[in-house]
C-alpha cells in the first residue's frame, strides 16, 4: 500500500465559506463545542469532495476517519445548509431586473438517477414509470433553471420526475413569474420545447408543414434567438462540469433539487454572484 495526499481543487475561501455556514448551523442547533467528529472546516472539505465527484461516501468517511452513517449525515447536512442559501424565483428575477440584462434564459436538463420504481399515469391514461425519461431513455429527474445572458445560472426549480415534459414542469414552477417579469421589461428566451409557453417567452418559429420553408424574416429571427440563447445554455454545463455529482445521483431522486440548488450556491460564490460578495 502506498499512502499519498490528494489536492482538492477548490479555493480555501470557498471551504471557509461553507465552514461558516456549518458553524452557524451548529450554533442554531445548540451543538456543544467539540462534540462533533469533524470541525466545520473538515466537514466542509468532506462535502466539497463529494460535490466534486467523490461518489463513494463510505470511502470518504474512511478518509476522514468517521463512520459511514456519520459521513452520510454530514453530507446531507451540508446539502441542506447550502440549499437554504439559494435564491428563490422572485429574488432571482428581482436581481436580474436590477442588474439590467436584456433577457433571461429558460432551460431544462435531465439528471441521471439510479433506477427508481414509482408509478404514474401518463396523459393518455396509461401507467408509466414516473422517473423514466422516454426522451433520454434512462431514469432521470427534470430540472428547470433560469440563466443570465452570460450563462451564469440564476435559479433552479425543484425536481420533477423524468417523464414530465419541460413545458409542463415550467408551467408548474416558473411561467407565472416570467409573465410578470416580461410585463416589467424582462423577456425570456427558450428553445422549441417551450413552444406555446405564452406571452413574453420567446421560442423559435417552427418549420411550416408540407416541406415549406420559413420566410427570410423568420429564419433571421430564429438565428438571432439561437445565437442569444446558446450563451445562456452553458448554465447547466457550468454546474455539471464543475460539480460532477450532478452527472448521476445515487441518492433519492427527490433530493435532486436541493443538491442542484446547493451546487448553484457554490457556483455563485466562485463567480462572485452571492449578495455582499460581488
Amino acid at each position: 500500500m502506498i499512502a499519498h495526499r490528494a489536492m482538492l481543487d477548490v479555493s480555501r475561501a470557498l471551504v471557509q465559506y461553507v465552514a461558516r455556514l456549518l458553524q452557524d448551523e451548529r450554533r442554531r442547533l445548540g451543538t456543544p463545542k467539540g462534540s462533533r467528529a469533524l470541525t466545520p472546516f473538515w466537514q466542509a472539505v468532506l462535502i466539497l469532495r463529494w460535490f466534486r465527484g467523490a461518489y463513494d461516501i463510505p470511502r470518504l468517511g474512511r478518509d476522514h476517519r468517521i463512520s459511514r452513517a456519520t459521513a452520510y449525515r454530514y453530507i446531507a447536512e451540508g446539502i441542506d445548509v447550502l440549499a437554504a442559501q439559494a435564491p428563490d424565483l422572485h429574488e432571482a428575477l428581482d436581481r436580474a431586473q436590477a442588474d439590467g440584462p436584456a433577457h433571461v434564459i429558460l432551460d431544462g436538463t435531465l439528471i441521471s438517477v439510479d433506477r427508481c420504481a414509482e408509478q404514474a399515469i401518463s396523459v393518455k391514461g396509461e401507467p408509466i414509470d414516473a422517473w423514466y425519461s422516454g426522451k433520454a431513455h434512462q431514469h432521470a429527474g427534470n430540472l428547470q433553471a433560469l440563466s443570465a445572458p452570460s450563462g451564469v445560472p440564476l435559479w433552479i426549480a425543484d425536481v420533477e420526475p423524468g417523464s414530465v415534459h419541460d413545458l409542463t414542469a415550467a408551467r408548474a414552477h416558473v411561467l407565472g413569474a416570467l409573465y410578470a417579469a416580461a410585463a416589467g421589461g424582462l423577456p425570456t428566451l427558450a428553445d422549441g420545447g417551450y413552444d406555446g409557453a405564452g406571452i413574453g417567452v420567446h421560442t423559435p418559429i417552427k418549420q411550416p408543414a408540407r416541406n415549406q420553408t420559413l420566410s427570410p424574416d423568420n429564419r433571421t429571427y430564429n438565428q438571432l434567438l439561437r445565437g442569444l440563447r446558446c450563451l445562456g445554455e452553458r448554465g447547466f454545463a457550468l454546474l455539471k462540469g464543475r460539480w460532477r455529482i450532478l452527472r448521476h445521483i445515487t441518492a433519492s431522486p427527490s433530493t435532486i433539487g436541493d443538491i442542484a440548488r446547493a451546487a448553484l450556491v457554490l457556483t455563485h460564490f466562485e463567480h462572485n454572484w452571492l449578495p455582499g460578495i460581488r
